[in-house]
């Protein structure tokens, strides 16, 4: 057989030998992941075809990471990997992580208990995850609500700036109702809290705010004793 001919079928059995070397089970295989989070609470982890992950080979990859929603944030964690977005923020990033063997979690850290997915890395047995812990709520916005003396009402911040528009949250309202002629009345999305017209003095109020129109009122002064504002 001629030498040239030997040579290039030595070139192919070596070409056919990396292929079936890098399809071996546990080679590594960079490549492309999406993440997802919302709208709504669709929560999701994909490979290029589309398909959720659930195994990957030890490696480099890139995460496409697209959150749609400022309820809900995508928290990635592992072995040598920690990535994610702010709950209160919206739009898409590009990730570039190396998973080594191990167990990877990925969640919402607002809503762990059913916004959450794990995946392996590797070909041996996989570690136990270490438990992230739980975020603590954050601590409630304190306003200052106020209703006499006289025909005033007012809602105000603590540095004293009339209340207009809000994030939605947990509020501590502190109601100083100075007469008895009047009451505080505060009517929005899923709340309706007021104090009694003949009653005088503080109360402290606890309350979520939704995204919506509030307004507020002395109910027997309505038409001139009012206030609004938006929560976003």
């Amino acid at each position: 057989m001629p030498r040239i001919v030997q040579l290039v079928l030595l070139l192919a059995l070596i070409a056919v030998a990396l292929v079936y070397a890098a399809a071996a089970p546990g080679a590594r295989r960079d490549g492309n992941l999406v993440a997802k989070v919302g709208p709504g609470f669709s929560f999701s982890l994909t490979d290029a075809s589309g398909a959720a992950v659930s195994h990957l080979d030890p490696g480099t990859y890139t995460i496409a990471v697209d959150d749609e929603s400022s309820l809900h944030n995508f928290d990635l964690f592992g072995p040598g990997v920690q990535k994610a977005t702010d709950i209160d923020g919206t739009g898409t990033a590009t990730w570039t992580v190396t998973f080594t063997d191990g167990a990877y979690t990925f969640q919402c850290d607002a809503h762990v208990q059913t916004m959450k997915g794990t995946f392996t890395v590797g070909t041996g047995p996989a570690p136990a995850p270490t438990p992230k812990p739980t975020p603590k709520p954050k601590a409630a916005t304190k306003l200052v609500a106020s209703v006499g003396p006289g025909q005033t009402i007012t809602l105000r911040r603590t540095n004293g700036a009339l209340v207009r528009s809000l994030p939605h949250g947990r509020y501590a309202i502190t109601v100083h109702d100075r007469a008895g002629s009047h009451n505080f009345h505060l009517i929005g999305p899923g709340l309706n809290r007021k104090t009694g017209v003949p009653f005088v003095g503080t109360v402290a109020w606890a309350v979520t705010l939704k995204k919506g129109a509030y307004a507020y009122r002395c109910d027997p002064h309505a038409p001139f004793m009012h206030g609004s504002f938006k929560v976003t």
